[in-house]
């Protein structure tokens, strides 16, 4: 099952749900199965009035949750697109259809929930772990949280509700979050307002019994906790922040390319900066150009309309072999060196883009989400 599902009771008779991802070994990165599991079970817990609050965590100490589990994805691509032309768009790949389906209406069942939601987020929160990370009401970290969406170097964009979330943030970080795949620590996502809730380390192990005795309610004893944890709060840098002004500045171009190239022609001798750098470079192209376009088209969208535009996009990059090529440079043969389609956001072919944008189906999967 890879999810632990479990209710724990509290002094006031009532309980806590505790979602659980259980898969260590691959930083709890999300299969479809873990996805269902974690979908029915709140849908029931939602209708059950015994249940108080939701807390969702990772196993281990090195990530709440790292992504989906693109391999597994990959897979079901390239058999889908077995006897295409290698610039040729193959039919849907239906499991792929399924997982996008089935992670985005989670998402969306997170953000709406009518009880309160926890989402310990210690180590690493990347991609779908995101996902269900910003879509908590009580969104924790740590000293040692890592927050990104280094989705551009594998030809993906930041999805799981990031057309949304991003176009929230100040002007002109959220495009270089998604451009850069930046990491966030959590002085810097408490800042953005990507979390809520500091408490260092080693006061978590005091999260569940204060929970399970407190009648105050989640938030009061977060308010504790975080009162408990100033001091280790107040000793982390805040490199986002820290930049924001020359961000602003660099994003401030009236072309995707002259951002880009602002980007990676800043002269900055500072190390978080250049990583950023380092990740934009090794991005697709068309990745880039799809993460502009996206967060432009969903400016103004609900949260409904961002994860229903979402699906349409995600399935049509899965129709394509730029994310399988990108899937398969990074993490399968490992050799970080993806055969892009086009070398240079300049020779992005704006049909393709067309392409990418138009909806695979005639009424959306997700059409019942308002």
């Amino acid at each position: 099952m890879s999810v632990i599902t479990d209710k724990l009771p509290t002094a006031d008779g009532r309980y806590i749900g505790r979602l659980v991802l259980e898969r260590e070994a691959q930083l709890n990165a999300l299969t479809l199965e873990m996805i269902e599991t974690m979908l029915a079970t709140l849908q029931g817990w939602q209708q059950d009035d015994s249940v108080a609050a939701v807390v969702l965590e990772g196993a281990g100490d090195r990530a709440f949750c790292a992504g989906g589990d693109v391999v597994g994805l990959n897979n079901a691509i390239t058999d889908a697109r077995a006897g295409c032309a290698d610039r040729e768009f193959g039919p849907v790949p239906a499991p792929a259809a399924r997982f996008f389906e089935r992670e985005y209406r989670l998402d969306f069942l997170l953000h709406t929930f009518d009880k309160p939601v926890l989402c310990v987020g210690a180590g690493i929160v990347m991609g779908g772990g995101m996902g269900l990370f910003t879509a908590a009401g009580q969104r924790i970290v740590t000293e040692h949280s890592r927050l990104a969406m280094p989705e551009v170097t594998i030809a993906l964009y930041p999805d799981v509700g990031g057309s949304w979330f991003l176009n929230r943030l100040p002007p002109g970080l959220g495009e270089f979050i998604a451009l850069t795949g930046c990491s966030l620590n959590a002085a810097d996502s408490l800042w953005l307002g990507l979390s809520n809730r500091f408490v260092a380390k080693d006061k978590l192990s005091e999260l569940w019994p204060r929970l399970r005795q407190d009648s105050g309610g989640p938030a009061e004893v977060l308010r504790e906790l975080e009162a408990e944890s100033a001091t280790q709060l107040a000793g982390l840098d805040s490199p986002l922040r820290r930049h924001q002004d020359l961000i602003r500045r660099l994003m401030d171009k009236d072309s995707l390319a002259d951002k880009v190239s602002a980007i990676l022609e800043a002269d900055m001798h500072d190390a978080w900066f250049t990583r950023a750098q380092q990740t934009l470079a090794a991005g697709s192209p068309l990745a880039m150009a799809v993460i502009h376009r996206q967060l432009v088209r969903c400016r103004h969208s609900s949260l409904a309309q961002v994860f229903q535009a979402e699906l349409d996009l995600s399935v049509q990059l899965c129709r394509f072999r730029e994310f399988a090529e990108g899937v398969r440079a990074r993490l399968i043969d490992k050799d970080n060196a993806p055969d892009w389609t086009f070398v240079s956001l300049n020779e992005v072919d704006p049909a393709l883009l067309d392409t990418l944008f138009t909806s695979p189906w005639g009424l959306s999967p997700l059409a019942d989400l308002k």
